[in-house]
């Protein structure tokens, strides 16, 4: 197709997902003729307003003139990734409030140890979303995570549990996923099982956490994420019960 006929095919279709016409050239400051142009596909903006329509529909300029079929094909794929994002973080939110948690994971065969992070919770009305610190010192070579960990992910709750899906920053860059409820206790601490990388690959491991009260800093907070013992006096007397019966 003539490259003026690819242009106003795809304009139309852009246009589409907006009030109308008008409303485009409104807030594009376009001339309403000129615009109608470009839309019967006879003529083709200069530089300065093609850069000017591909930074409103948020796409780059090969995108304004290639086969609409091409087009039509990558709005689907936009369509699609949109309606994914958009399952995962709709409500029900999650029943978990904002904060600091204290997340502890089994570390596989040794079963006197724990992996301590730290989570950081965020809530933003309806999105909630979290990031996680793992560290791995040289003193901590007894057990526990194969890298140091900086998750960033979101939080969804479907079907009483919470999920906490997230990716590492690191350079390892693996995602991670955590699913915990509120355990059937007075108590308010969330256990469950957790997929983390280990130096043998990816494992299935126990998970409990339970929120600071204290208001800890950050930098602290930071400071206690490493591997700790059951028996260590700094681990929380209900944490290592439960890491016991798990």
């Amino acid at each position: 197709m003539p490259i003026r006929e690819n242009l106003a095919a795809n304009l139309r279709r852009l246009v589409q997902r907006h009030a109308s016409v008008s409303a485009v050239c409104r807030e594009l400051g376009i001339n309403r003729t000129q615009f109608e142009r470009y839309l019967q596909g006879q003529a083709i903006p200069n530089k300065a307003t093609a850069r000017l329509i591909c930074s409103f529909f948020k796409i780059d300029e090969n995108e304004l003139y290639r086969e609409p079929a091409a087009m039509a094909a990558s709005d689907s794929h936009a369509s699609l990734r949109q309606r994914l994002y958009e399952t995962m973080v709709h409500p029900p939110s999650p029943a978990i409030a904002g904060g600091t948690y204290f997340t502890y994971f089994s570390v596989p065969g040794r079963p006197a140890l724990l992996m301590r992070s730290i989570t950081f919770v965020q809530r933003e009305t309806e999105l909630v979303t979290f990031r996680r610190v793992t560290r791995w010192g040289p003193g901590d070579d007894q057990g526990g995570a194969r890298a140091p960990g900086n998750h960033y992910g979101v939080v969804i709750s479907r079907l009483n549990w919470i999920y906490f899906s997230g990716i590492n920053s690191r350079p390892t860059g693996e995602p991670s996923i955590i699913a915990v409820q509120w355990a059937p206790i007075s108590e308010p601490v969330l256990v469950g099982r957790a997929i983390v990388l280990t130096g043998s690959g990816p494992t299935f491991v126990s998970v409990i956490m339970r929120r600071d009260v204290t208001r800890i800093s950050l930098k602290q907070a930071i400071r206690m994420a490493h591997i700790v013992r059951l028996d260590d006096p700094d681990v929380d007397h209900l944490v290592a019960s439960l890491a016991r019966e798990a």
